[in-house]
């Protein structure tokens, strides 16, 4: 599994709205000078995390986007679920992608391991989590 760069950089977007905006609205523009990341890469990342909810808009000069939750209701899971569509590290552990050799397969086991201890990971991990990090730390993995 490889978590492409609309996951990180969702991820990023999210984190540094837990970070900087409490009750007020941030612009994209804001986020994308301290991420570093395009406005219109920016534009598609935040259109899809509006559509699930996950952040709230407002427009006009105080205008811009907040997080709809504190950060201790947002796992990593499912925020990377959300825009990488799927987290498993091998296709036939997609969901209702049935291999036809799963009954004999050898390594179907390891990759049910592999997957167990992602999502251990991901879903036991908040944006709250990662907000204790941030302290001391200006960097939140910029150049992958």
């Amino acid at each position: 599994m490889k978590i492409s760069t609309k996951g990180r950089y969702a991820l990023r977007l999210m984190l540094d709205l837990a970070i900087n905006s409490g009750d007020k609205y941030i612009s994209l523009k804001a986020i994308s000078q301290r991420q570093e990341i395009s406005d219109k890469y920016l534009e598609q990342i935040i259109h899809i995390l509006s559509k699930a909810g996950f952040v709230l808009s407002a427009r006009g000069a105080q205008g811009g986007y907040r997080l709809s939750r504190t950060p201790e209701e947002y796992t990593v899971g499912e925020i990377l679920r959300l825009v990488e569509n799927s987290l498993v590290p091998v296709s036939c552990l997609e969901c209702g992608n049935i291999c036809e050799n799963a009954d004999d397969c050898l390594t179907i086991d390891l990759y049910r391991r592999i997957q167990h201890a992602i999502d251990d990971i991901v879903d036991n991990t908040t944006l709250a989590d990662l907000m204790k990090n941030y302290h001391g730390k200006t960097c939140v993995c910029k150049k992958q």
